[in-house]
């Protein structure tokens, strides 16, 4: 008889505990709710500011001919060659990178395929090989193993020297924002995906995305004790436009110099094109004009001149008539020739000063 007061006495408490631990639950999902609901009266008065939506700051974009790969020596060259340049974009916060072929579509060409940003190109192999090498550069390391396959184009990545940007962020560092990979995990009718963002505990985000792909994730505030944290999934553009943080490069792939200009991807093209090269007007007496975006181009070992003739849309003899300015950005130079990895660096070292557009994202 006691032992059957016993057995009902522990169903009884292990109802009282599941009920508790039901309550609990809807406790936390309803305080979660209550911030969310709190962030997004917060956020309301930006967004009437801006008519209903968030303005996105300037941005500067840089050109470079895939062509400049193929006069390194040795794979390994190539591979650094391409590192320099996603460090000096990274260095300078470049928000896209444009690579194009420069020599056309020669038939003799050897050609290879990559998607970028706006899906799958067939191109130079040249170009790829660098496009490729920039978006591994660009991605946090915590996420390559999802999208970067073993692939001869990465081997000598290995020595390159990381970006450090401040999107690439350890376990241990702190951030509202972070880079993630959608894990192919089974969730509950009605609730949004699981994303991995390189920290001990996993992400349930708001959105059912599909997995496999890279999203940028907006951690909320949360409770240690729970298993999985909770965020929402954001544009990659919004850490920039909300903290100020530079949040990497995109990269984009043109076949020719007249692509550069006619596939961008902002609404209204670039407001500011500069071309680049020792024939140019001294970067002395330039003077930067306003601009929401803006572009620098590059030439290769022959210039710009070479990418103009093998275009087959730009009608005009001298490359400085398709750009709003065309500079020589360092007069009286001791070498007879920069390298173009070199003339990055140079050019965006000029022009950062007269570009002042951080108090035109103010604006």
């Amino acid at each position: 008889m006691g032992r059957v007061k016993s057995d009902q006495k522990q169903k009884s408490w292990s109802e009282i505990n599941k009920t508790r631990k039901e309550e609990k639950r809807k406790w936390k999902e309803q305080n979660l709710v209550r911030k969310m609901e709190k962030q997004k009266v917060k956020e309301a008065p930006k967004l009437e500011q801006n008519n209903g939506r968030q303005e996105e700051p300037p941005t500067v974009s840089i050109a470079v001919p895939g062509s400049i790969l193929e006069t390194a020596q040795s794979p390994e060259l190539r591979a650094y060659l391409s590192g320099q340049i996603a460090r000096a974009a990274c260095i300078f916060q470049v928000d896209e990178i444009v690579v194009f072929d420069d020599f056309g579509d020669e038939a003799t060409a050897k050609k290879a395929e990559l998607e970028d940003n706006y899906g799958l190109k067939t191109m130079r192999e040249s170009c790829v090989q660098l496009g490729r090498i920039l978006q591994y550069m660009e991605c946090p390391q915590y996420l390559r193993k999802h999208f970067f396959p073993i692939h001869n184009h990465l081997k000598f990545c290995g020595i390159l020297n990381p970006l450090n940007a401040p999107h690439h962020l350890s376990k241990d560092e702190e951030f509202e924002y972070r880079e993630g990979v959608v894990l192919n995990k089974p969730v509950k009718p009605g609730r949004g995906s699981i994303v991995n963002v390189g920290l001990l505990k996993e992400v349930h985000v708001d959105k059912l995305l599909t997995p496999g792909i890279r999203c940028t994730v907006k951690l909320l505030p949360q409770q240690e004790s729970s298993k999985k944290l909770k965020g929402v999934v954001v544009a990659p553009s919004i850490p920039k436009i909300e903290t100020g943080v530079y949040w990497g490069y995109t990269i984009r792939l043109a076949n020719s110099l007249s692509k550069v200009f006619s596939q961008s991807p902002y609404k209204d093209g670039y407001d500011l094109t500069i071309g680049t090269s020792d024939k140019g007007t001294s970067i002395d007496e330039f003077q930067c004009p306003t601009f929401k975006h803006a572009i620098i181009v590059f030439g290769g070992v022959q210039g710009l001149e070479t990418a103009l003739e093998s275009d087959n849309v730009l009608n005009v003899d001298d490359p400085k008539f398709i750009f709003d300015h065309y500079l020589n950005t360092l007069p009286n130079q001791g070498s007879k020739t920069i390298r173009t990895e070199e003339a990055v660096l140079v050019t965006l070292s000029a022009l950062r000063p007269k570009f002042n557009y951080i108090v035109s994202c103010a604006e």
